[in-house]
């Protein structure tokens, strides 16, 4: 009785949390009227990262499935656009929902074999596909990838006639996109198969025994998050003009990998943060760069060793806390 008297704690907080959502929101609208063009371009990386986060955090995150080969589906995406648009002319924005499809149907296809695979064993795994088709787009089949020099020539996207060339224009294209995917992988933390997902990644045999569906739902987390990355594939090419395998290496897929460990495993707003970390943290250490590298591993570190759960984790503990006070 003196548990249901309690009022959750989550419920306090709650004026607190919008408004910084307010005033995070009201500096990245106002950000690029008062940023150099050079620091606008840093923002909208910052934002192709948080995409390429979030699909991450869909695997990673959410099903606890580790994946290191994501750079091959930001590839799939990229490329995608740039042969469509190169050979058939198909406006590049267009081309953004098909970059999505089929970067997520490549991931279903690949992913079926192996999603029965678990922790070392299905990373190593992983690690190998995005090499496999990073060497398929440099070996140039049927002179469709241009081999190591990539596709050039992709046109800028246009939106209702207008012409998105500036850096401005990406910087808003990559952050409405990066609000609509969080809002959207928000709604669905909260469904059914959001918790789920918990279930399966917390304990998968029990969730199995519970009749959670587990391979069905792994493997629409895997596609998921590879479609996401194929919008941020569509997004790059549109912005860079040119696609090469260089740009989609193992390197990238690690980077995207402890964009999600140092915002916080399943947690949105961490990956948004982590994101804005990886991609702030070699400009602020630019005048000694040949140093950087080892300032990076040294905060990741301190980060894994003074906050496991991430700099921003996900309050799953007190969710379910405040549920359970919540049940008469």
């Amino acid at each position: 009785m003196r548990l249901l008297g309690k009022r959750p704690t989550w419920l306090y907080k709650q004026p607190v949390r919008w408004a910084f959502l307010a005033a995070t929101i009201a500096l990245l609208l106002s950000f690029p009227f008062w940023a150099s063009r050079y620091w606008i371009d840093v923002g909208f990386y910052v934002g192709l990262y948080a995409l390429l986060g979030l699909g991450l955090n869909v695997i990673l995150g959410e099903v606890g499935l580790f994946n290191l080969g994501h750079a091959a589906f930001w590839a799939l995406g990229a490329y995608t656009t740039a042969i469509l648009n190169v050979r058939l002319g198909i406006p590049t924005l267009a081309l953004l929902p098909l970059s999505a499809l089929v970067a997520g149907g490549c991931a279903w296809l690949i992913s079926s074999p192996i999603i029965h695979l678990r922790g070392d064993y299905l990373c190593i795994v992983t690690i190998a596909l995005g090499e496999i088709v990073r060497l398929v787009l440099i070996n140039n089949p049927a002179g469709l990838t241009g081999g190591p020099n990539g596709v050039i020539g992709i046109a800028r996207p246009v939106f209702l006639g207008h012409v998105i060339r500036t850096p401005l224009d990406f910087y808003f294209l990559v952050w409405a996109m990066v609000a609509l995917c969080a809002f959207a992988l928000r709604q669905l933390q909260r469904s059914r198969i959001g918790r789920a997902w918990n279930y399966i990644r917390e304990d998968e045999i029990a969730a199995e025994a519970m009749g959670v569906d587990v391979r069905s739902l792994k493997l629409l987390a895997f596609v998921l998050g590879a479609a996401l990355a194929g919008l941020a594939g569509n997004i790059f090419a549109a912005k860079m003009r040119m696609v090469s395998p260089d740009s989609f290496t193992f390197m990238e897929s690690c980077l995207m990998f402890c964009i999600v460990l140092l915002g916080g495993m399943g947690s949105i707003p961490g990956t948004i943060l982590g994101a804005a970390l990886v991609v702030l943290f070699p400009e602020i250490f630019r005048p000694v760069a040949q140093y950087r590298l080892l300032f990076f591993g040294l905060a990741l570190a301190a980060t894994m060793y003074f906050r496991p759960g991430g700099l921003w984790p996900r309050r799953r503990a007190v969710e379910f806390t405040a549920g359970r006070a919540a049940r008469p």
